[in-house]
């Protein structure tokens, strides 16, 4: 699969990523794009054949009550797929590390792409309370 890191996130996932299998990998910030609007970098993520790993979720997906009903992916017919990392507003290197490892062996369990879909892994929950959950959905609803 190949993966598109947004410029919210650290390009150290770009290098997780390859290390995991995901060779053709890159990032807002290897492709020089970094300050692009996100519906500017929608056309170019569909256009290369990429599944969009990013945290700004609300701005792709739409609210998380209702994803696809707004969001810049609720009118692709067709997409590669998109890949929410949902954690606190500070999320750290390590947060970032932790849930993007959780999407990767999610796809890797998968054994397919995520065409027309979104896969959310999301902390929820403090300290000893804290766990991760997965969602898997059709993006847009069909």
């Amino acid at each position: 699969m190949k993966l598109f890191i947004d410029e919210c996130l650290s390009s150290e996932l770009v290098h997780r990523a390859i290390t995991r299998g995901h060779e053709e990998t890159t990032s807002v910030a290897y492709r020089g794009l970094a300050g692009t609007q996100d519906w500017n970098l929608v056309p170019i993520v569909v256009a290369g054949d990429y599944t969009l790993v990013t945290r700004n979720s609300v701005d792709f997906r739409g609210a998380a009550d209702r994803p696809g009903e707004k969001g810049l992916y609720r009118n692709l017919e067709l997409h590669p797929g998109l890949i929410c990392l949902n954690g606190p507003k500070g999320m750290d290197l390590d947060m970032q590390i932790e849930l993007f490892d959780v999407a990767l062996d999610e796809i890797e369990r998968l054994a397919d792409d995520l065409v027309n879909q979104c896969l959310e892994i999301t902390l929820t929950g403090e300290g000893d309370q804290e766990s991760i959950e997965i969602t898997l959905y059709e993006l847009p609803a069909i």
